[in-house]
């Protein structure tokens, strides 16, 4: 009965936790003024220094598998000799031991504990591609200047949970469309304009000059990608056996990669189909950690919603087959604009949908998609739209930081001379 009558729920615990941060939050910024202040009676009316250690530039990732959309940025950081403070919540995150001189990784730990830290950061300017800043545990610190957010996917900003992006100062994009999506959600919720910046996407640009400098993939006959997402309406929860038995049919090469997720969300499911499906001459499940061979090796990809799908198809220049997920939007950004989603209008551009009724053709499919030209053309155009300065983003990206935190601190001297004068 005790133990009942103590369980708090999750959300209830975050909420709470929520309000605690912020409690201990204005008091401890409020004491801190309150010193600052009485050390300026003391000193006579003279401007008394913050003495607290601040941080010009910090990075923050809640994941290690976002390291391939800040190590571009970092190694630029390196080569230009600016000083850069990697705060991580994964305790094993590669940035820990990056090797770059000008790099420092810094384990802040995980879940609230991180976000407990950063709500009391002294910064600059905090870069970050964690959404729901100012909305869960994550707080704007009273002690950071500015916050700026770069999308992990070049992909539609409207698929984040609602609100997630709000409360940025800047948001690094990689597509003209992605700025008329956030403007429509500003005006419709009376924000102030973001600053929106058009700056490319690093990661892809890193993952095509991998590609371009790799020796030739050894492989014969044709290789099908099957790389769903999890959840109910991920591929292997809906069509699952049924369609590996088609894909083997096929007598293609079939890699199966599931979601990470999937091996403990769907963890039953992921165990019962390998067992029934184990490795052979012609299948193969992937759990690689770096997917960049399984991408280089396959012909075509199967998948659903994953953001994968835009990285196969756009960088690797190859033909997917989707599935079109019944997505709630109810708890998205998308659902405030009342309109198709980016995605869900040029997933046809390349590739053809995979459903209950044409299942039984997907060898058929698969060849159609092969051979049409239709669907290169279409990368091309979907390209066009979200893949901004192919090549050029890691130095646009690290150029507009740099030239922020220098205004940064700029209108820092000037409010200084303003209060001394």
């Amino acid at each position: 009965m005790m133990g009942v009558l103590l369980y708090i729920d999750p959300g209830t615990g975050s909420m709470l936790f929520t309000i605690l941060i912020g409690l201990i939050g204005a008091g401890v910024y409020a004491f801190r003024m309150l010193i600052l202040k009485f050390r300026f009676f003391l000193s006579g009316g003279k401007k008394v220094a913050d003495n607290g250690e601040r941080i010009p530039f910090v990075i923050f990732s809640d994941n290690k598998r976002y390291w391939n959309v800040f190590e571009p940025v970092c190694r630029e950081f390196d080569r230009r000799g600016v000083d850069v403070v990697y705060m991580t919540a994964s305790p094993d995150d590669p940035a820990l031991n990056s090797g770059y001189e000008h790099v420092k990784g810094e384990f802040i730990g995980e879940g609230n504990r991180a976000f407990a830290r950063l709500n009391f950061l002294k910064a600059d300017l905090v870069f970050s591609t964690t959404p729901g800043l100012d909305v869960y545990q994550w707080k704007r610190s009273r002690d950071v200047k500015y916050y700026v957010h770069i999308f992990h996917a070049a992909s539609d900003v409207t698929l984040y949970r609602s609100f997630g992006i709000d409360y940025y100062d800047a948001l690094l994009l990689s597509g003209q469309f992605q700025i008329d999506q956030i403007r429509s959600l500003e005006k419709l919720r009376e924000l102030p304009e973001k600053e929106l910046v058009v700056a490319g996407i690093p990661y892809m640009d890193e993952m095509k000059a991998r590609l371009d400098n790799a020796e030739p993939v050894e492989k014969s006959g044709t290789t099908v990608l099957l790389a769903p997402t999890w959840g109910p309406e991920g591929i292997l929860s809906k069509f699952g056996e049924k369609l590996i038995d088609e894909l083997i049919k096929t007598g293609y090469q079939l890699i199966i990669r599931p979601h990470p997720q999937s091996f403990s969300s769907e963890k039953e499911l992921i165990e019962r189909l390998i067992t029934k499906y184990p490795d052979s001459n012609s299948l193969q499940w992937n759990r690689d950690t770096d997917n960049f061979d399984v991408l280089r090796k396959s012909d075509i990809m199967i998948s659903d919603f994953s953001g994968v799908v835009f990285d196969f198809t756009l960088v690797y220049d190859k033909p997917v087959i989707y599935t079109a997920a019944k997505i709630d939007t109810s708890v998205y950004d998308a659902w405030w604009l009342g309109t198709p989603t980016w995605t869900e209008t040029v997933l046809p551009r390349l590739g053809k949908e995979l459903n209950g009724d044409n299942l039984l053709n997907v060898g058929e499919i698969i060849n159609e998609c092969l051979a049409d030209d239709i669907y290169s053309e279409g990368r091309e155009s979907v390209r066009r739209e979200c893949w901004a300065f192919p090549g050029e983003s890691v130095s646009k990206v690290t150029d507009y930081l740099i030239d922020t935190m220098n205004k940064l601190k700029e209108n820092s001297v000037t409010e200084d001379k303003e209060m001394t004068s």
